[in-house]
């Protein structure tokens, strides 16, 4: 599992190419992209991105939210599909972010590789 920028050039060891952002990242063409996929379902609420506007002093509330946010509906059910995707082989999370060490890249890296929660029934 790695982060990358969606502007790096692709490496033979990064697998599938997910970019995970929200809106397309500025001047970048969908040929020049080489991404798998765009799974923006992923992506943060509008809400949530604005409020945390890439301040690192915000980062540890973001992913607090963040990750509540990826438990229910819509994003829950494309953060399984990230699992699955993970599960079949290399995959590297992007996004058009200046720092991806605090990006919902980076934390959705962090949930793919955590053991999924069981219950105790």
């Amino acid at each position: 599992m790695k982060v990358g920028r969606v502007y790096d050039q692709a490496t033979d060891q990064d697998g599938n190419r997910v970019l995970v952002d929200r809106l397309w990242p500025r001047g970048m063409s969908k040929s020049r992209a080489d991404i798998g996929e765009w799974c923006k379902q992923v992506a943060p609420s509008t809400t949530l991105r604005k409020w945390y506007n890439h301040d690192p002093q915000r980062f540890a509330e973001f992913r607090r939210r963040y990750r509540a946010e990826l438990a229910t509906g819509e994003h829950a059910m494309a953060l399984a599909h990230l699992r699955e995707l993970a599960a079949d082989g290399a995959l590297t999370l992007l996004t058009a972010s200046k720092d991806p060490g605090i990006s919902e890249a980076a934390v959705l890296a962090e949930l793919l590789q955590e053991r999924p929660q069981r219950s105790n029934s």
